[in-house]
């Protein structure tokens, strides 16, 4: 029988990474003040966030095969804890640098684990239906993570949001060990456990990572994915610089978070109608494509105005129709492995983000950055890209 976990909860896990980073993307400017480093040197802490974060979900998904869900869980809320503190005292921007990779790799198993374990429990029709619920909770990420990080850093600076990002996890951790129940049946546990001592289970692994890499409806949502996710969080690298030169305050920067939110909100409704109307999951990652184009296209032209947080709202729209959609289809094919195929999908995907982050980070021009990004996603929404990869 499965055991289900409180639906509250695992929102609250599959916020955790995305709050966690939001809270931190207000003290951008103050690092590269603090350390005496350029823009694109601050917004390094993020690629390579994403990079680490990439590598947190390969572990804690096989983990989490291995060990247990539950177990994974609490390791990874510990390990990002302990960075967080550790970020706090960091004398050098490489020791900073440092700590974020290994927060990245502990703040990874909030996405990993909980996607992990809500696979373990429902079907795919229910899937799209939970992760678009999930997008009620995740809407208040944006604001609730940047008015705090906006707070922290305007009163304590850049260690006072590490202090807090360290109390929120530990908060979580107690959470989680006194309500999260363990979602693997019992004799998938077995099997599992019993494997670690076969010789067959690296094959096996790499068996499943070549059938992946051979898979090309995975190429295109893990590319849908990464293409999303750089243009949301382009919007958190660039955001705080683009404020201050218009000659707007943290605080200002942080409440932008309460439209980003509202656009999460109206996204997950549309998401949900479109559902109800039984229109294809195809047409709906299409759709939120072309919304996104729309809002990048709107950001492009009125940049040198706050009006171009309007037309961000549209990208955030796509981002909240596309994701819910992208995750609940991409792994059916894998349900025996989900954990293991789980973690090598993200792998693939937040490897990519980091690598988006990064070019983003040298563009240096939020408009730029969201028009090819949204161009690019347009195309990978295509069906045909199916087929290009199958046949390649």
């Amino acid at each position: 029988m499965k055991t289900k976990s409180s639906i509250g909860l695992m929102v609250l896990l599959m916020m955790f990474p995305q709050i966690v980073e939001t809270i931190y993307s207000p003290a951008l400017p103050m690092i590269a003040s603090g350390f005496d480093v350029s823009m694109p040197q601050a917004g390094m802490t993020l690629s390579i966030y994403f990079t680490a974060f990439a590598f947190g979900v390969v572990s804690w998904g096989i983990a989490a095969d291995i060990i247990g869900r539950r177990a994974a869980m609490l390791a990874g809320l510990l390990v990002y804890g302990l960075a967080a503190f550790g970020a706090v005292y960091a004398q050098s921007f490489y020791w900073l640098l440092a700590m974020r990779a290994l927060s990245a790799f502990g703040a990874a198993v909030g996405s990993v684990v909980t996607q992990t374990m809500l696979r373990d429990t429902y079907n795919q029709e229910e899937l799209s239906r939970v992760f678009s619920l999930m997008g009620v909770g995740i809407a208040v990420s944006p604001a609730l993570g940047l008015l705090l990080g906006s707070l922290f850093t305007s009163r304590y600076g850049y260690q006072g949001v590490f202090s807090l990002l360290a109390v929120l996890a530990m908060l979580l951790l107690l959470l989680s060990y006194s309500h999260l129940r363990e979602s693997r049946v019992q004799d998938r546990k077995e099997v599992v456990i019993d494997s670690l001592s076969k010789p067959e289970i690296k094959p096996a692994l790499l068996n499943l990572a070549q059938r992946m890499l051979l898979d090309g409806q995975l190429w295109r949502s893990a590319l849908l994915i990464c293409g999303f996710n750089v243009m949301l969080f382009s919007y958190y690298l660039h955001g705080p610089f683009l404020f201050a030169q218009l000659g707007f305050s943290s605080m200002q920067f942080g409440f932008s978070g309460l439209l980003l939110a509202v656009a999460t909100l109206v996204g997950s409704k549309l998401n949900k109608h479109l559902i109800r109307r039984q229109i294809d999951v195809t047409v709906r990652v299409q759709l939120a494509a072309v919304t996104a184009l729309l809002g990048a296209a709107g950001v492009y032209v009125n940049l040198h105005s706050v009006w171009f947080l309007v037309p961000m709202m549209l990208v955030v729209i796509g981002f909240s129709v596309a994701i819910p959609n992208i995750l609940a289809g991409a792994l059916v094919a894998y349900k025996q492995q989900v954990g293991s195929a789980g973690a090598l999908f993200g792998l693939g995907y937040y490897l990519l983000i980091g690598i988006g982050m990064m070019l983003a980070g040298e563009i240096n021009h939020l408009g730029n950055v969201l028009l090819l990004t949204a161009l690019g996603t347009l195309v990978v929404s295509k069906p045909s890209i199916t087929s290009v990869c199958r046949n390649s």
